[in-house]
């Protein structure tokens, strides 16, 4: 069983998928959708999800620094809501600073961050699994 990493965005969302030991994770891609859109990602995500023998899907949840919850929390939330309703099994994971991570990770390779929006979601996909996968494997 392999498992799938999300990072929601209101127009986007970074993909990224575990090796089938579990232990290694890359990114796999970027979806994008109109505003909002977020039924028109689950037949896609179903064919990944079938076509990669994924068991769970880890879907990042966005805090505050504080540890609490808000507008991008609830939306995490929604849609893990919705996936759940397609059948979707979904962990949440923290994902506090993974898109800064993620931007530091791209600056750090002197790539330009205007032109880098999907790296950096599926680099922050990753980074959320990455940090699932780390914790359960302890």
């Amino acid at each position: 069983m392999r498992y799938l990493g999300l990072d929601l965005g209101t127009t986007s969302l970074g993909i990224s998928i575990s090796d089938k030991t579990n232990t290694l994770v890359s990114p796999l891609k970027v979806i994008k959708f109109a505003f909002e859109d977020y039924e028109s990602v689950i037949d896609e995500l179903k064919d990944i999800i079938k076509n990669n023998n994924i068991g769970k899907v880890v879907l990042g949840l966005p805090k505050n620094m504080d540890g609490s919850m808000g507008f991008a929390s609830e939306r995490s939330l929604n849609f893990k809501k919705l996936l759940e309703e397609n059948n979707i099994s979904v962990i949440l994971e923290d994902e506090r600073l993974t898109t800064k991570l993620s931007e530091n990770i791209i600056h750090s390779n002197n790539e330009n961050i205007k032109n880098t929006k999907n790296k950096i979601d599926s680099i922050a996909a990753s980074l959320i699994l990455e940090s699932y996968l780390k914790r359960v494997n302890k």
